[in-house]
């Protein structure tokens, strides 16, 4: 296609999505999910968010800090941010070595928790989706390599 003329490099992944909550412009673009299951294995997970005008400034004072948290948590393995409106609408996608590991940071390390509770409190968001995924199979390369198979 068009974008391969432009284009350095390409993952793929292959995702089963398996518990989540919330809405995507209004739908449930993922079907009712259960919001918790038994899996342990691997994980990717979508957090996304409406960001309300009246917050973008308090929720983007707070993302450095967290991405840099994040990419030192203990079985992180991956993440990309995605602006489907820039600034206003944003996802982060993240893989991480197991569901413990993502709630150990989402819910565990102090920093994150906190910012979790001022996005209740101060109602940041107008609409939220939190999506956790099966790895199912992964081919490219992101920054180079596969971050799946260089962390098998």
């Amino acid at each position: 296609s068009w974008w391969q003329l432009v284009c350095c490099e390409k993952w793929e992944l292959i995702l089963r999505p398996i518990e989540g909550h919330g809405l995507w412009d209004g739908k449930e673009v993922f079907g009712a999910l259960p919001k918790q299951t038994d899996y342990t294995g691997r994980i990717a997970v979508m957090t996304r968010a409406t960001i309300r005008l009246s917050q973008l400034s308090r929720f983007w004072e707070h993302v450095d800090a967290i991405a840099q948290r994040m990419n030192n948590a203990p079985g992180f393995i991956t993440s990309i941010g995605i602006g489907e409106v820039p600034w206003i609408k944003q996802a982060t996608f993240s893989i991480w070595e197991s569901k413990e590991d993502m709630k150990a940071f989402a819910y565990r390390l102090q920093e994150h928790a906190d910012v979790v509770r001022k996005t209740r409190q101060e109602k940041w968001y107008s609409e939220e989706l939190f999506v956790r995924f099966q790895i199912i199979d992964s081919k490219g390369s992101l920054k180079g390599n596969d971050p799946i198979k260089r962390n098998p």
